[in-house]
């Protein structure tokens, strides 16, 4: 059984058909999936979605591509659904992490300092409810790494999502407690860089997501959207590049997923 720690089953390529997507997700031995809330509107399709679907669980942030528009009341909104998740009509244990939080250069759809005002709240956010951070860092690595460290308490709380640098930057995050979590851009061909990255990351550090309805892996690349059930591809690279059995790879990053996110075990 595998888990897709990231994904977002609430944008326009997947909800429509979220039953069909939910059952290739089984077929293909993805029982659970974590959706991820980018602003308040996007978390609370989320929790509608999921409402009778017990494989769905929820990462909730603000991403720095919203952190412009992120106006003090939504902030709140984020912070009383964090301390309050079932005032929301969301049972607390599926509530699992804050995020997707951090900072994007690359496109800078919200001024660098006001993503990192948003960036910072979220991680004040984290500590005072106790949940993991999911980051999203994309051409920002290093500032990201800056300002976690100045978050001490967050360390084995936070996991780089659809991590995309190479071991330099994996070296750092790994030695500063993060974990990486490893999409299906690492089956790309110029993806030398996260392959090595991966090769490095210690069992226990590792997990695997598809980032739907982006980010298909190989050999499903051309396939739109991209939806859960292809992160058995990704997870089975991972196990051949790693040489390692494909089942026990599959086992470990469960296990992985479970301990980081506090999902309950596996039954077997």
């Amino acid at each position: 059984m595998l888990i897709d720690t990231h994904c977002h089953l609430t944008y326009d390529e997947l909800a429509p058909q979220i039953d069909a997507v939910w059952e290739r997700a089984a077929a293909a031995g993805v029982m659970r999936c974590i959706t991820v809330g980018t602003d308040i509107a996007d978390i609370q399709r989320g929790i509608a979605l999921s409402a009778t679907r017990p494989g769905i669980f929820h990462a909730a942030g603000i991403h720095p591509h919203a952190a412009g528009r992120a106006n003090e009341e939504e902030l709140r909104a984020l912070e009383q659904l964090h301390a309050d998740p079932a005032g929301s009509g969301l049972s607390p244990e599926r509530l699992v992490a804050v995020g997707e939080t951090g900072l994007d250069f690359h496109y800078d759809f919200a001024p660098r300092d006001v993503q990192e005002v948003v960036f910072r709240r979220q991680l004040v956010l984290a500590i005072r409810v106790r949940r993991p951070v999911v980051i999203h860092a994309r051409e920002s690595e290093e500032r990201v790494c800056d300002v976690l460290a100045e978050y001490p308490v967050l360390r084995d709380r936070v996991v780089f999502h659809c991590f995309s640098g190479g071991p330099e930057l994996a070296r750092r995050a790994l030695d500063m407690g993060f974990w990486l979590s490893f999409t299906g851009v690492v089956t790309f061909k110029n993806a030398d860089a996260i392959r090595a990255a991966a090769l490095l990351c210690p069992p226990d550090r590792m997990m695997v997501e598809t980032d739907a309805p982006y980010l298909a892996p190989e050999p499903v690349r051309k396939i739109r959207p991209n939806e859960p059930a292809f992160v058995a591809h990704t997870a089975r690279f991972l196990a051949a590049l790693r040489k390692e059995d494909y089942a026990a790879f599959a086992r470990a990053t469960t296990a992985n997923a479970e301990r980081f996110f506090g999902l309950p075990a596996t039954e077997e």
